[in-house]
């Protein structure tokens, strides 16, 4: 019996026509791997160019960790907001994208238009680009459990 993890390489961005919790949890995972890249490539170099007196020139790139934030912060980011609405008995998609609306609408990274609300949708703008994904069935799938085997790694 051999234990094993899966790693998606930071090429697997998602967008397609129709985004849904599969592609958040994707793309939500590419961006920390970007993170990740730009702190170990970028921050971390410089910083060290810096300590060591080396000449450069600063370089500057985009930095998601406003994204990571829009997705992950307790209470406020969107995973945070579905757990708690999975928890609730009467909540639907409709009332976890309300919440989204509600809690995430000031975030720069966070669109719904009126459109978009009508039908329970919000856009997201990723490193990558934007991606609208619809909120149908973010209950439903967040609520699987994980494999066993999975939880004891």
């Amino acid at each position: 019996n051999i234990t094993s993890i899966g790693v998606l390489d930071i090429f697997g961005f998602e967008c397609f026509h129709h985004n849904s919790f599969e592609q958040l949890c994707i793309n939500y995972c590419n961006e920390a791997l970007q993170q990740q890249f730009n702190r170990f490539v970028f921050k971390l170099e410089q910083r060290e160019y810096e300590r060591e007196g080396i000449e450069w020139a600063f370089i500057a790139f985009p930095d998601n960790q406003d994204v990571l934030d829009l997705i992950e912060a307790k209470k406020s980011g969107i995973l945070s907001i579905l757990d708690e609405q999975c928890r609730l008995p009467t909540c639907t998609d409709m009332s976890f994208a309300r919440a989204a609306y509600e809690m995430c609408g000031s975030h720069g990274r966070f669109v719904a238009t009126n459109n978009q609300k009508v039908v329970g949708a919000f856009s997201i703008h990723h490193y990558a680009g934007p991606v609208e994904y619809s909120a149908v069935n973010f209950l439903e799938k967040n609520k699987d459990e994980l494999p066993k085997e999975t939880t004891e790694l």
